[in-house]
């Protein structure tokens, strides 16, 4: 299609791809809901109950204070911030070793992880991801000219990362080494002994360790996430390597009011500083504003709405049709390969949505490297050879927090409605 500009667009954002999740919208747009069959929407992880009412009232009360109209610090109120690093040791342990200095807030976690990159990784340079990745993270840094190396997991390991197999993608252009866990979207959750190997291999290789953990809240085992923050950690302390990335999003069910955070070390936050005032100037100041006093007493909230999720997954796997299988699941996610050996995943979540109303996310948006061409509603067709297609594409994530437990059944029962409609080849259950 001709453009009507004068000018030529960047090459970063001629070749990242499109955003996902609107295209899923776009397949939904397609069905028509019904009072009896509305659209199911288990595509993107947003909270499925609103904030505390404590929070609602707060932050009516901080917007429309005249206090909240100026600009805060670059890196946040400094109330929010120790109110942060309380929370922090609530979840990582009273002796971990996290202090004020070493949290800066942004307008959401994503805003965090492009001012980490920004300053630690030169355009050209390499960053490992797991793949299947979070697919903003491969964005970002293709927007920025930096390379994403994927780190292919399987889904006979639980879609887990292999620190070998890490060390094998290390190149003298590799930079940092990104990890999501509980991750988005397989809905791995990440041992603290695997935390710790990997900890170990950016230490040894002296890389930067960037782990993204916006889920951390919804682990339920009672035990750390990992360990990295403990003061015990010396003669390898963690600021000298690793980055934490933190969204206050999903634990306090705020997505909309942008809100995340760094910790790292104080040497590595001045180089952001600049970073973060050129791109944001202060992260919003009435949600800080509100949260600050509150944050302490919301620590029940976020265990029950743990709690809840937990109970959720084991309800949705035990509710999916037998030749549905789950391959991880946690955080928000569930991890689902379906069962058409015969059709790529994208295919079948873009049925899904078009015809029985359930919206998902296939695998294929979680590899994707470059700008795809754009869907316009194109018919699917089963492959007429009697080829089945790679395992990679056979797998869709399900978000298991933005529906309720009856809407959780309603879409299985639809998802065993769909190997009838579509009459598509099916797998043999045994």
């Amino acid at each position: 299609m001709a453009s009507s500009l004068g000018f030529r667009v960047s090459r970063g954002a001629l070749t990242t791809i499109s955003p996902p999740i609107p295209r899923a919208y776009e397949w939904a747009s397609r069905y028509t809901p019904t009072g009896r069959r509305p659209l199911l929407d288990m595509s993107q992880g947003v909270p499925g109950i609103p904030p505390p009412e404590s929070v609602q009232t707060a932050l009516g009360a901080a917007a429309s204070s005249p206090s909240s109209f100026g600009y805060s610090r670059w890196d946040g109120e400094p109330d929010l911030r120790k109110a942060l690093v309380g929370e922090m040791k609530v979840v990582y342990g009273e002796e971990s070793d996290i202090n004020l200095d070493d949290v800066a807030l942004t307008s959401g976690c994503n805003l965090a992880f492009v001012a980490v990159a920004m300053a630690i990784v030169d355009p050209g340079d390499e960053v490992i991801l797991p793949v299947p990745w979070y697919f903003n993270h491969q964005m970002a840094l293709n927007l920025l000219g930096m390379k994403a190396i994927p780190l292919k997991t399987r889904p006979t390991d639980g879609f887990m990362p292999f620190v070998d197999a890490c060390r094998a993608l290390i190149s003298p252009k590799t930079k940092a080494i990104v990890l999501v866990t509980p991750n988005n979207p397989t809905g791995a959750t990440y041992s603290p002994s695997l935390i710790a190997a990997f900890a170990t291999l950016s230490r040894k290789r002296n890389l930067a360790l960037i782990i993204d953990e916006t889920y951390r809240d919804f682990i339920t085992t009672g035990s750390p996430p990992h360990n990295l923050f403990s003061s015990s950690t010396v003669p390898h302390p963690w600021r000298s390597t690793f980055i934490h990335l933190f969204s206050f999003s999903k634990s306090y069910c705020l997505p909309g009011h942008r809100l995340g955070a760094i910790a790292a070390s104080p040497d590595l936050l001045v180089s952001i500083k600049s970073i973060l005032d050129t791109l944001q100037i202060c992260p919003p100041r009435p949600i800080q504003l509100a949260l600050a006093p509150l944050l302490p007493t919301l620590r029940p909230f976020v265990t029950d709405t743990a709690k809840q999720l937990r109970n959720r997954h084991t309800l949705f796997k035990a509710s999916l049709p037998h030749r549905w299988r789950v391959g991880a699941q946690g955080g928000y996610f569930a991890f689902v390969r379906h069962p058409f050996p015969r059709v790529k995943a994208e295919d079948v979540s873009k049925r899904l949505a078009e015809e029985i109303g359930v919206v998902t996310l296939p695998s294929t948006f979680y590899s994707e490297e470059n700008r795809q061409s754009v869907d316009v509603g194109a018919p699917v067709v089963e492959s007429e050879q009697a080829v089945e297609v790679e395992e990679d594409d056979r797998w869709i994530r399900f978000s298991v927090a933005n529906v309720d437990d009856e809407k959780v059944k309603k879409v299985c029962d639809r998802l065993g409605e769909s190997e009838n409609i579509f009459g598509w080849m099916l797998e043999d259950p045994s």
